[in-house]
């Protein structure tokens, strides 16, 4: 039987009597007030997909559905991609799944293909005790049975290439990002809310209540109200759902370690690229759009701390980043991030609008709410050479950024980029 008929069939049982079986302490059994819920019947191989919900109090209950997708793969061992620069709502909404899924038996590693650079992502991980993996390839992407999307639907991670020809197929995925379209699940949960943790709190809170003496509890619950505070710019962007969401967490929440994460310090590298980005800047019709040449790979995730900093300029809506990641033995790539106060501004749309795609028909940038980011991989004049060289190759990409985000904010006029370049004309000899 195929995963999505059993899981068509498991959503036709009542939970409770599916779950009986000796859970490990990580989480507690569904309570009977979801429990006693009958499942939604479905036909056929048809994917589950909750899309767009705003609230913890949904018609669908996606939680249910989720339950009875990972009731059907019971003793599996699935692989958890998330963003090559994970931030913390990857991390926390990733340890969220991975505990929900040990409740069925159900081996989850967490798994990322690129660096954890920023300081309050490195304090999460340390302080919280949370095992993540960096791919190498040594790993055997065969030895998992499904693979799991969480806050990115593979546009972000270099991992689903990887999964796709190892044959591992997409089992799960929860994201608050606009819809890429890039790979299908069977159980999809895109929503348009502040964080993908805060989707993960309605799950506990609704099917996997936490407890208070429960040490991992207090250190996922702490981990997602981070996360969820982050998202929101401090709740400042937060809506219904998400205050919802940290009403519940706070309940388990370590306060003196969360304080402990958001206290702190940049490092000086850090430092020196957002001073960088100051003096780079260029500022037209209320956009700041800064390049910043060439970073270390490690220092990646100063790009979005020099953009979050512009923002707070006067007079500036938005604000973009971007830069040559480098790091010896890896592509290189163009990683750039926006953020925006403008209520009218889809970065989403912005960013594919103004950066197009790549020959495979992927978009080189997108995002979310008030954030976008986007990557352009450099191609054939990647590797270090002199410095004649390097400094002009970050001339010319620095160059075509910048014109064509001012072509989509309207500053200069957009002109063609392929035009026909003509032979001269031989001279005719004298007679």
């Amino acid at each position: 039987m195929s995963r999505e008929k059993s899981a068509a069939v498991g959503r036709e049982k009542t939970v409770a009597a599916e779950r009986r079986e000796a859970e490990p302490a990580s989480l507690s059994l569904v309570p009977a007030s979801v429990a006693d819920v009958e499942l939604p019947r479905r036909e056929g191989k048809e994917s589950i997909n909750t899309v767009n919900g705003t609230s913890g109090y949904h018609e669908r209950r996606p939680v249910l559905e989720l339950i009875a997708t990972l009731e059907a793969c019971r003793g599996e061992r699935h692989i958890v991609a998330i963003q090559n620069f994970p931030d913390p709502d990857a991390i926390a909404s990733a340890l969220a799944h991975q505990m929900i899924a040990a409740t069925f038996g159900i081996t989850v590693d967490i798994v990322y293909d690129g660096f954890i650079s920023h300081q309050e992502n490195l304090a999460l991980v340390q302080l919280l005790q949370i095992e993540l993996l960096h791919y190498d390839p040594t790993i055997d992407l065969k030895q998992y049975q499904a693979s799991i999307f969480i806050d990115n639907q593979g546009t972000t991670t270099t991992l689903t290439s990887k999964l796709r020809e190892a044959g591992v197929k997409p089992l799960v995925i929860v994201d608050h990002h606009e819809r890429q379209g890039l790979i299908d699940a069977v159980f999809t949960d895109i929503r348009k809310v502040g964080a993908t943790a805060t989707i993960y709190a309605e799950y506990l809170r609704d099917a996997f209540p936490l407890e208070k003496n429960n040490p991992q509890h207090v250190r996922l619950a702490t981990a997602l109200m981070h996360a969820i505070r982050a998202e929101t710019n401090g709740m400042i962007r937060a809506r219904e759902c998400d205050f919802q969401a940290a009403g519940y967490l706070s309940q388990f929440v370590d306060a003196s370690l969360l304080s402990e994460i958001l206290n702190v310090k940049r490092s000086k590298r850090a430092i020196d690229i957002i001073n960088l980005a100051l003096e780079k800047r260029i500022v037209r019709d209320n956009y700041s759009i800064a390049g910043v040449g060439y970073v270390r790979y490690e220092d990646r995730d100063a790009i979005p701390q020099a953009a979050d900093f512009l923002l707070t300029e006067e007079n500036i809506h938005t604000a973009v980043v971007y830069g040559i990641i480098t790091k010896e033995g890896e592509r290189e790539v163009i990683i750039g991030s926006l953020r925006t106060s403008k209520v009218t501004l889809n970065p989403d749309q912005f960013l594919k609008s103004a950066l197009g795609r790549d020959a495979n028909g992927n978009y080189y940038g997108g995002g979310k709410h008030e954030a976008g980011g986007f990557e352009i991989p450099i191609g054939f004049l990647s590797g270090t050479y002199d410095e004649d060289f390097m400094r002009s190759k970050w001339k010319i990409y620095d160059a075509m950024v910048k014109r064509k985000l001012l072509e989509k904010i309207g500053v200069i006029e957009n002109q063609s980029t392929t035009a026909v370049i003509r032979p001269p004309v031989p001279e005719r000899p004298d007679e």
